[in-house]
């Protein structure tokens, strides 16, 4: 039980710096572009002005997600030693705090966008822990 409460923990805390890190790095190599676009959409929710999305950028952020809940699902299981409550339990915790975040920030971005994104972050999840084979 101690090494799926861990492996919970470490996926999660691997899932976050992943997006903060990769975020940053995105910002910093395109400033112009998809720093832009993260600072004006910080401004807008800030001030509660209006917001025009890229598209390009939302697809970005899913195909990103999807990639790092894949990593912690996997991470999760090594930790585990065990591919099924871990993923499992990592994918629904990510998906709480998915959830808080889309609320928060809701009426900037389209529908489809919230509901892609958390709406692949359990199964994607649970995937990257079945690439861990449970021998």
């Amino acid at each position: 039980m101690v090494r799926i409460i861990l492996g919970v923990v470490a996926g999660f805390i691997v899932w976050s710096i992943l997006w903060v890190g990769s975020d940053q790095v995105l910002m910093n190599l395109s400033r112009d572009w998809y720093g832009a676009h993260q600072n004006g959409f910080e401004t807008a929710m800030m001030n509660g002005q209006p917001f025009a999305v890229d598209t390009t950028i939302l697809v970005l952020h899913i195909i990103r997600s999807i990639i790092f809940s894949l990593m912690a699902g996997f991470l999760a299981a090594f930790i585990a030693n065990e591919n099924r409550k871990a993923p499992l339990v990592l994918g629904i915790l990510l998906l709480l705090f998915g959830l808080g975040v889309q609320v928060m920030v809701w009426n900037y971005l389209p529908v489809w966008y919230h509901v892609v994104f958390l709406g692949l972050l359990v199964p994607m999840t649970v995937v990257g822990g079945k690439l861990k084979s449970s021998a």
